[in-house]
């Protein structure tokens, strides 16, 4: 078995693997291979789920193919970038595709209906005989499937059994099927991430039952989104089963700790129970993860099941050659520190798939605010020059002493502490106090960073919209946690928020009224 980050055991490697790959990549880009799918029309069903989602706009990037989506509920679809570049067709898999089909000749079936009620699984299989019947008699020449890893021999789980057996359906259809199988899907967003992220941050010491040792072959979003691509535009690839994965093969233990080295922790504990089953697990993990009990439940029950590829037909057809595991936890956690995350699990149109409290603006992580509001009776330019004079001389209007206190707290702990002293006109990137001005955007925002020794990130945000004759004014405090430290240190300085922020937010709002000329 091979570390993170290491080149993993590939059954079945042909010598000559390099030379077909590259020879498999230069077919793509000819023009004979572009004029044979230029003309395509692509429907991508589950287009506002979390693959759905980044398959449409890399589509889209090739300039290869016409996409149209099926969607239950098409306004889900109003605020993507790429939405004036699609057609969107209402409509789910269990219904009436007629309209969703008409001329088209490649189908992409991302649709999963994981933890949906008892008989999800049953759901799965009759929604995929329907979609494949109207598919059938629509003339669609071929079928883009992404399903699971597993072997058959194997005692699958539910999860796994249902997606191997959408894939036979489909194919048993007689439409041409490309069935791509992955395992643990590494990225932003992913729900699989986000269970890995949430245990190793939040728990330094776990408490794990026997899968942990189980092996697997996680595989990056971005590697997945181009083995989808390829298999959509290359109408020359055979239908058959593919398996997909990255360099890389682990157990859940060894993913755990390559979180925690890319992620700058300590190296995580963890303690192996015997007894601890899939079911009282899927209950530890809905805890503490935004991961809800019914999706964690299958996705638990799932990972006593080796997923590892048997062979390397993918890649020496498709020509993808995919990131190890410390370049793809890398990625997703760079995007996560950027906000940059465009797709979510908790984007697909399920009941159980909504964000969690913690959660209010998704950013792949949890974010905790201290959110207040308030209206001055002022010009936004007014505020605007209020809120940009902060700190300094002029100090933070409430609480000066807890201030004082918290930049020598920061001092004796190695931070910058409080620097008395800004500059006159601010601009992005200068200093005030243990603050950094992240972004200014007159009159509207103001967003600050903090520079202090926390566990965890911090930003103060102040933004600025015309109400009437004056300027609502939102004042945020934000925090993204890093562990279990990260949450305490929130909870401890909540109380200390009450005295703090009201007075600060009243202070900025009378500040600015006072440089209103009376009787404007």
């Amino acid at each position: 078995m091979s570390g993170p980050g290491g080149g993993g055991p590939r059954a079945g490697r042909p010598t000559a693997l390099a030379g077909q790959r590259d020879m498999r990549a230069e077919v793509l880009n000819t023009d004979q291979a572009h004029s044979a799918s230029e003309a395509q029309t692509v429907l991508v069903t589950g287009a506002t789920g979390y693959v759905g989602g980044r398959l449409v706009p890399a589509l889209l990037a090739t300039g290869r193919a016409r996409v149209r989506c099926l969607a239950r509920t098409p306004a889900k679809l109003g605020a993507a970038p790429w939405r004036s570049e699609v057609e969107v067709v209402a409509g789910n898999v269990g219904g009436d595709l007629s309209a969703a089909l008409r001329g088209v000749s490649t189908l992409v079936y991302l649709v999963h209906s994981i933890g949906q009620g008892d008989d999800w699984a049953g759901r799965e299989v009759a929604d995929a005989r329907n979609v494949a019947e109207q598919a059938r008699r629509a003339g669609v020449t071929r079928t883009v499937y992404l399903g699971g890893l597993g072997r058959d021999s194997d005692d699958l789980s539910l999860h796994l059994r249902s997606r191997h057996e959408v894939g036979r359906v489909l194919a048993d259809s007689g439409t041409p099927v490309i069935e791509l199988r992955a395992g643990v899907v590494i990225g932003s967003g992913s729900a699989s991430f986000e269970m890995l992220r949430y245990l190793v941050e939040v728990l330094p010491v776990m408490v794990t039952p026997r899968w942990v040792a189980t092996r697997c072959q996680p595989i990056a979003i971005k590697d997945i989104v181009a083995y989808l691509e390829r298999a959509v535009l290359d109408v020359t690839a055979p239908a058959g089963v593919y398996e997909v994965g990255g360099p890389d093969v682990v157990s859940y233990a060894e993913m755990m700790e390559a979180y925690a080295r890319a992620a700058g922790l300590a190296r995580r504990r963890l303690v192996s129970v015997p007894l601890l089953t899939p079911s009282l697990s899927s209950h530890w993990v809905g805890l503490v993860t935004p991961v809800p009990v019914p999706l964690a439940r299958e996705l638990v029950e799932s990972l006593v099941n080796e997923v590892v590829v048997g062979d390397d037909r993918a890649e020496a057809t498709f020509g993808v050659r995919p990131m190890g595991l410390d370049e793809a936890i890398r990625r997703a956690l760079a995007a996560v520190e950027r906000g940059n995350v465009p797709t979510t699990w908790s984007d697909a149109d399920l009941v159980h798939f909504a964000p969690v409290t913690t959660d209010p603006q998704w950013s792949g992580g949890t974010m905790l605010s201290d959110l207040r509001e308030a209206t001055a009776e002022a010009p936004p330019e007014a505020v605007y020059e209020t809120v940009s004079g902060i700190g300094g001389a002029r100090g933070w209007y409430s609480g000066e002493i807890l201030w004082q206190v918290r930049g020598l707290l920061d001092k004796l702990v190695g931070g910058p502490g409080l620097r008395k002293g800004r500059k006159r006109a601010i601009a992005v990137g200068d200093a005030i106090d243990f603050w950094r001005v992240e972004e200014l955007d007159p009159p509207r925002r103001v967003r600050l960073r903090a520079e202090m020794v926390l566990p965890g990130q911090a930003w103060l945000t102040w933004d600025l919209e015309p109400s009437g004759q004056g300027t609502l004014v939102r004042q945020t405090a934000t925090f993204r946690p890093r562990g279990l430290w990260g949450r305490a240190y929130w909870l401890g300085v909540a109380p200390f928020h009450r005295f703090v922020f009201p007075g600060m937010l009243a202070g900025i709002v009378a500040d600015a009224e006072s440089r209103v000329p009376k009787g404007r």
